[in-house]
């Protein structure tokens, strides 16, 4: 009888991870950059513009250990104006085998685009060009 608990317990976890794991069909990337590369600055400073349509978006990101310690990005279009200085925070994990770290940057993700127009994405790494981080705006 234990051994079916166990077994129906591992098969429960088992669905809910592989439901996790999958993407979730109505977010789209509508902006996306790897900055890991001092090229990519000029002046040490990222820039680019896109094209954006009015609703509602939130920043995601992928950093690492070695990513910038603060992350400043700034968005700039006909009617629209965001900034923010984004902080990298790392959370250990310990498993009781080994330990680990998973990054994030903390600060206001969500954004609310008024109208259609361009934009102009300006990202400051504060002299960390070497550390990576990947960029993504996603329309939720």
């Amino acid at each position: 009888m234990k051994k079916i608990i166990y077994v129906a317990a591992i098969a429960v976890i088992a669905i809910a991870i592989g439901l996790s794991l999958e993407p979730d069909s109505k977010k789209t990337v509508i902006y996306h950059v790897t900055i890991a590369d001092p090229k990519l600055y000029t002046n040490e400073i990222f820039t680019d513009t896109f094209e954006i349509q009015n609703g509602i978006y939130r920043f995601s990101f992928v950093p690492n250990g070695d990513s910038p310690k603060t992350l400043s990005i700034a968005l700039k279009g006909a009617t629209f104006s965001f900034a923010e200085d984004f902080q990298l925070n790392g959370t250990l994990h310990d498993t009781g085998i080994s330990t680990y770290y998973t990054w994030n940057y903390i600060g206001e993700k969500e954004i609310q685009v008024p109208e259609d127009q361009q934009l102009q994405i300006v990202i400051n790494p504060h002299g960390n060009l070497l550390g990576s981080v990947s960029v993504d705006l996603i329309k939720t």
